[in-house]
């Protein structure tokens, strides 16, 4: 009797648990390309939340914008002038006689500029600042006038054995904020080096008064400089107010810089006048014009955004990230509700009026040569259509605020997108730890599948074996 025997191949248990558990994971990876839908969604949400916050910026700066007036000169080699939300328009003469300046000391020369000075002795070196009136002014020294302190304090520094050279009186002096720049020049001479001191404020008020007191004469002799005594110093520069007129009024300033010698104005000036300048104060046409263009273009950029991310995809063509996302339709039926409904308290009621229009595709655009038009003919009108209560910018600006602060729409919806992947997320752990258990458990079936087949192969081989060996006999 013929006598056959089979052997059963052992499993790869690797390749079909791994095979199996591929099955058992599509739900785990069904919330994977959920949680990156979300999180694309999240992303999408923040690019837009940035173009809303630039669409506010500009509608902000737009509004504010449009108070702004320019200054200009006719002779900007003279002065330059700024003007604020309360200037007035219109043409001005300004006639500069005299510019302010600060007073200017200069010491006696020294040899080294890093030398000791007198024996060290500590002095306390006093700064006070006033007016010079009286007496006669040669060669920079005076005679027979009198100082008067401004009243509004003094500043003191101390010169010891640490700092009395020329460079460490500088040096203690510029550090104390006093008032006071102190400088060396070289002049050249046998003695060349000059400490040199100015004022820190312009204007007759701010003349200088320096006294010392302590053990070091040599230091008072240097730095001691009293307009109505003493005068160890020269004076290079005598303090000097600004002299000008405006429409022939005089005006008197102890700055170059004179706020409200016309209303809302702020003249910088810069040289004397041959004759006088005139200064035009005017509505900043450019910078209006540059505002409207930033509001236009952060329009189309955010409007751009939602088009895009909220279409449907076509042809086989993917939509948009947010494509039906009703957040999306809700800002986008604001928008037009704002845009569609009148400014009132004025003859100005929409924005085509002044230039900024919609075109076929949904976009703005600006017309300058209309906006000009209609600052120059009706300015209260304009301003009305963007700043006032009802104003356009006004309003633009209201809605960006609130749809980003928080509980707003961009807020509230992106809030609920995280919560979603964070439930995601906890359900994505719960089935990792089912997962882990049953890989567990798979393995462990499967291989006693093998050890059971192991056997079984080693029993059909013995029985094989016996049944040969009987019926060979």
């Amino acid at each position: 009797m013929a006598i056959t025997s089979s052997t059963t191949t052992a499993l790869d248990v690797p390749t079909l648990v791994s095979q199996l558990m591929a099955v058992e994971r599509r739900p785990i990876d069904t919330l994977n390309t959920r949680i990156s839908s979300y999180q694309t969604k999240i992303s999408s949400f923040g690019t837009l939340s940035g173009l809303v916050s630039g669409f506010q910026s500009a509608s902000q700066n737009l509004g504010n914008t449009l108070q702004k007036l320019a200054a200009t000169p006719s002779d900007p080699g003279v002065l330059s002038a700024t003007a604020g939300s309360t200037a007035v328009p219109g043409t001005y003469s300004v006639n500069v006689s005299k510019l302010a300046q600060a007073q200017g000391l200069v010491a006696a020369g020294q040899a080294s500029s890093s030398a000791a000075i007198g024996s060290g002795a500590a002095t306390t070196v006093t700064f006070d600042f006033g007016t010079i009136s009286g007496g006669t002014l040669s060669n920079g020294v005076y005679s027979g006038a009198a100082f008067t302190s401004n009243g509004n304090g003094t500043a003191s520094i101390t010169i010891d054995s640490t700092n009395n050279t020329l460079e460490g009186i500088r040096d203690a002096i510029n550090a104390a904020g006093a008032g006071v720049t102190a400088t060396i020049v070289n002049d050249g001479t046998g003695t060349p080096y000059r400490l040199a001191l100015s004022a820190g404020s312009s204007g007759v008020s701010h003349s200088m008064k320096i006294t010392t007191s302590g053990g070091d004469g040599a230091i008072d002799s240097l730095l001691g400089y009293d307009p109505a005594g003493a005068q160890n110093l020269t004076q290079t520069v005598a303090a000097q107010n600004a002299d000008l007129t405006v429409n022939g009024i005089a005006i008197t300033s102890a700055s170059n810089t004179v706020s409200e010698a016309i209303q809302g104005v702020t003249l910088t000036l810069t040289n004397t006048t041959a004759t006088p300048a005139s200064l035009s104060v005017a509505r900043d046409t450019t910078a209006i014009n540059t505002a409207a263009s930033g509001f236009v273009d952060a329009y189309n950029a955010l409007a751009s955004q939602i088009k895009s991310r909220s279409a449907y995809g076509t042809n086989g063509s993917a939509g948009g990230a947010l494509a039906g996302d009703g957040t999306l339709r809700t800002m986008q039926d604001q928008l037009r509700g704002i845009f569609n409904t009148p400014a009132s308290g004025g003859t100005l009621t929409s924005l085509a009026e002044v230039g900024i229009a919609f075109q076929k595709d949904g976009s703005l655009s600006l017309d300058s040569g209309k906006l000009n038009s209609a600052i120059a003919a009706n300015f209260s009108d304009v301003s009305n259509l963007f700043s006032s209560p009802t104003g356009f910018t006004t309003r633009l600006a209201a809605w960006a605020k609130s749809t980003l602060d928080p509980g707003g729409l961009i807020d509230t919806r992106t809030q609920s997108l995280n919560n979603s992947v964070k439930t995601s997320n906890d359900e994505i752990d719960r089935l990792e730890n089912r997962m882990a258990a049953l890989q567990k458990r798979y393995t462990t079936e499967y291989t006693n599948l093998n050890l059971l087949l192991s056997r079984m192969n080693s029993t059909s081989t013995y029985l094989t074996q016996q049944l040969s060996s009987t019926s060979s006999r």
